[in-house]
C-alpha cells in the first residue's frame, strides 16, 4: 500500500460541475515502504473531479514519481485503489470551499427559498407581459395567484 505523504495542488480551477487539480514538482509525494518518491509532471499532472457525484473522471492519467534514478508510473485509477488519496482529495475540496459555494450543495432550506424567489420573479414577469399585451383576464388571474401566495408586490419592483 502506498501512502500519500504530501498532496497540495499547484493550482485549482472550477469549471461548472468539475474541479481541475493541477500538480507540479514538490507538491505531491508518496511513500512506498520507507522510501519517499516525488511527483514529476512528465506525463499526467491533473486530476478532474465531477462535483455532482464526487468521482474522479480522468482515471487513465499516468502519474510518475521519482526517487533518484528509480521511477514509479501509476495510472490514476491504480493510485486510487492502492493509496489513501481519497482522504487527501476530500481535504483539498473542503479546504477550497468549492462544495459550499456550489448551488448543488446548498442546504434544502436555501434551495427552497431560491426557488420561491425565482417563481415570484417569473410571476412578476408574466404580469408585466399581460399588462404590455393588454390581457386583462391574464393580469387579474396572475395578480390573484400572487395574492393567494400571501406575497405583497414591492412598489420598487413594479
Amino acid at each position: 500500500m502506498l501512502h500519500i505523504q504530501r498532496m497540495k495542488p499547484f493550482y485549482m480551477t472550477q469549471e461548472q460541475t468539475r474541479v481541475r487539480l493541477v500538480f507540479e514538482y514538490q507538491y505531491f509525494t508518496i511513500k512506498k515502504g520507507e522510501e519517499l518518491f516525488h511527483f514529476i509532471p512528465s506525463e499526467g499532472k491533473e486530476i478532474h473531479i465531477n462535483l455532482r457525484n464526487l468521482q474522479v473522471e480522468n482515471l487513465g492519467e499516468i502519474f510518475v514519481f521519482q526517487k533518484g534514478s528509480r521511477f514509479i508510473r501509476l495510472p490514476l485509477y491504480q493510485l486510487l485503489l492502492i493509496s489513501d488519496i481519497h482522504t487527501h482529495l476530500k481535504v483539498i475540496l473542503e479546504g477550497a470551499d468549492i462544495m459550499e459555494s456550489d448551488p448543488m450543495f446548498t442546504e434544502p432550506g436555501e434551495a427552497e427559498t431560491l426557488i420561491a424567489e425565482l417563481e415570484r420573479a417569473n410571476l412578476m414577469n408574466l404580469i408585466d407581459r399581460a399588462l404590455a399585451e393588454g390581457d386583462r383576464d391574464g393580469f387579474h388571474r396572475l395578480t390573484e395567484q400572487l395574492n393567494a401566495e400571501d406575497e405583497c408586490i414591492d412598489p420598487e419592483t413594479v
